[in-house]
């Protein structure tokens, strides 16, 4: 709009027009909401970091601890077991932020009937979604590499076993994050039937941790647990990247594990997908 364009509601002043040039893309202003609400309220980030600290010394003692009278368990050194347990926590604020203090999660949004603004919008529900998404991701992706870079500074955590290894578990850690995303989106979208979905939620984030190596790595788990772990997506969202991290799986065998992360976030994308259509279909708006 030009400064001397005039709309139906009369000329409007070149004082409150903006260059279109200047003005952020929907996708980071609706990203940057998280990061924002976290930045402006220090007792938030000062809660965060001091557990992120909590439990990583925490960590660094049971494992030590466990190892007292022992070299090697579930073929893993004390050295590697530690860098597992640490590098676990630090990749917590990745797993997911909690939106229910901004009332901005699905269930509420359903319990208040304001979902029906998600299709309303210009942009997309399902883009809405995912573009909340990255924002959560890239402000847990900032504590997790200055967490990192403390960590392997002090020497608490070891650094990955070659550079390969560390680029392959990048990779890794990419496509695991997108198969979490995708079981998320799909538990929230159940809600759409169920209208409650808090129960299914925390028993997704109670699978999620036990099945992908957040409380133990999966090593130290039974025959039985790991065969059962393998026909789940779980695994494939922390315990690999942080598998091929250490070394517990060799780069001769990373081809095929990346080729199961990306089964699996493609066949929950199809999955979410299809679920978005129904939920649409359920959405009713009067008088809008």
């Amino acid at each position: 709009m030009t400064p001397h364009e005039t709309t139906p509601y009369g000329p409007t002043p070149a004082s409150v027009t903006r260059p279109a040039g200047r003005r952020p893309s929907r996708a980071w202003r609706t990203a940057r909401i998280t990061p924002l609400a976290e930045v402006l309220a220090p007792g938030r980030t000062s809660a965060t970091l001091i557990r992120l600290c909590v439990q990583i010394l925490l960590v660094v003692c049971l494992w030590r601890a466990l190892y007292a009278n022992t070299t090697s368990s579930a073929g893993l050194d004390r050295e590697q077991a530690v860098t597992f347990g640490v590098l676990a926590v630090l990749t917590m604020p990745l797993r997911g932020l909690d939106r229910h203090n901004a009332r901005d999660s699905v269930i509420l949004h359903l319990h208040y009937g304001t979902v029906v603004f998600w299709f309303l919008r210009p942009v997309p529900p399902a883009r809405y979604y995912l573009y909340r998404a990255l924002g959560d991701q890239l402000y847990g992706l900032t504590w997790a590499l200055a967490g990192y870079g403390g960590c392997l500074a002090l020497g608490v955590i070891a650094p990955p076993v070659s550079a390969g290894a560390g680029a392959v578990c990048a990779v890794s850690l990419l496509l695991g994050q997108t198969v979490l995303y995708q079981l998320t989106l799909i538990v929230d979208l159940l809600c759409f039937w169920t209208l409650r979905d808090m129960g299914a939620l925390q028993i997704l984030n109670f699978l999620r941790n036990l099945l992908s190596g957040a409380y133990a790595p999966l090593w130290y788990f039974p025959e039985w647990f790991q065969t059962l772990s393998a026909l789940l997506p779980f695994q494939s969202t922390l315990n690999t990247p942080l598998s091929l991290y250490i070394g517990r799986i060799p780069l001769s065998a990373a081809p095929a594990q990346l080729v199961a992360q990306a089964f699996w976030a493609a066949g929950l994308a199809l999955l979410s997908r299809w679920l978005w259509r129904r939920a649409s279909e359920r959405v009713v708006s009067q008088g809008g």
